[in-house]
């Protein structure tokens, strides 16, 4: 194998990884060049968290942010009659898989000289980037949409972040921060390709989880979609290094309210499909454009997996069935356990296979959302 450098995935560019950039010069996110992967003799054993897994990274980092992410746990749960696997992501420091990436790609940009960041989110993104930013003594600035709940952003300040509001629409704010871009890095989850390097441990996690096995499927709340891209980083290092026999299917759930990929999929666009986005509750999956649609409609069709777009109601449903047997989630990771229940009943997995279900957000963190749900005052 070649060296490992930045790629520009649609024009084949290639940048050294050793210089700090967020996007090729066409203007475009940037993915890393495929690495060997790790089989189980480079996992740390000792190490209780997604580093065990740092032999797989791109960077040799000496000293890492870590506040112990990874290492979630996977139970298997009854649901509809059957049985899955939840991975519950929510067992993070910061309360959501969004510190996989922010450990990795805030860790790599410190070791190269970055000092301050830039990141836009109205939500976990941005807590994620606050927290790890704090651990590290780093300066992180956070542009929220102006119409963000202030509940939200509390865990940020907390961490001190600079929090800027922006007026408009979330595509507003992240057209606001490239334009920041200029003066103070932009490590955004959306753009960065050191993030999904952090989400691929997932795929890692899982495969050690299973007794060194693939899963069958894996179903998974999607907006931007790192974690299907990380889910696709990992298994096809595990397979290109002769650890598992086949890619698990990988399904992405978006809101029906919001799903530009879910379009796309069933349209066969190599691309997202532009959508008018209606309010849903699962907001943080509520985003129009997704910068990387592209590659994360590519990996979807290399697993065999697809997309699920889910109503309100079932959203709704999903989030109290969860709660009431002991997992407590977002209601954005709560349509991932919908699109269980919808794949289930047509057919396109089976009760007989090992299907992993990702929840991604703690339930504290909508706590007045879930109040208003459940008919009762916060």
């Amino acid at each position: 194998m070649t060296l490992p450098a930045y790629l520009d995935p649609i024009d084949g560019t290639t940048y050294p990884i050793d210089t700090p950039r967020w996007r090729s010069e066409a203007g475009r996110p940037l993915m890393i060049t495929d690495l060997p992967g790790i089989g189980r003799d480079g996992i740390e054993t000792g190490t209780r968290s997604l580093w065990r897994y740092a032999k797989a990274l791109p960077v040799a980092v000496t000293d890492p942010i870590t506040l112990g992410e990874g290492c979630t746990p996977l139970v298997r749960r009854p649901w509809n009659g059957g049985h899955a696997h939840f991975k519950l992501e929510w067992f993070a420091p910061s309360g959501s898989f969004k510190d996989r990436g922010a450990s990795v790609m805030l860790s790599i940009l410190r070791q190269q000289g970055i000092e301050a960041v830039l990141e836009d989110s109205s939500g976990n993104g941005g807590a994620a980037v606050a927290t790890y930013s704090a651990a590290a003594g780093m300066r992180a600035k956070i542009l929220v949409p102006a119409s963000t709940s202030p509940a939200k952003t509390v865990q940020m300040r907390a961490a001190g972040a600079e929090i800027e509001l922006i007026p408009g629409t979330r595509q507003a704010t992240a057209e606001a921060a490239e334009a920041q871009a200029e003066s103070i890095f932009y490590a955004s989850h959306n753009w960065q390709a050191h993030f999904l390097q952090g989400t691929k441990t997932l795929a890692y996690e899982l495969w050690e989880d299973l007794g060194f096995r693939a899963p069958d499927s894996v179903i998974i709340p999607c907006g931007a979609g790192s974690n299907i891209l990380g889910c696709d980083i990992g298994f096809r290092e595990l397979l290109r290094r002769g650890e598992i026999d086949r890619l698990p299917r990988l399904y992405a759930v978006q809101p029906a309210h919001c799903a530009p990929l879910h379009a796309g999929f069933a349209a066969g666009a190599e691309e997202a499909l532009p959508i008018e986005p209606r309010p849903t509750l699962a907001e943080g999956a509520s985003i129009a454009k997704p910068v990387r649609g592209r590659e994360v409609l590519a990996a979807l069709r290399r697993s065999g997996g697809g997309t699920v777009a889910v109503s309100e109601a079932a959203i709704e449903a999903a989030l109290h069935a969860l709660a009431r047997s002991g997992l407590y989630v977002e209601p954005t990771c709560a349509m991932a356990a919908a699109a269980l229940t919808d794949l289930t009943g047509r057919g396109a997995i089976r009760a007989d296979e090992t299907n992993v279900v990702v929840l991604t957000g703690t339930g504290i963190k909508a706590t007045p959302r879930i109040a208003e749900l459940i008919g009762v005052a916060s």
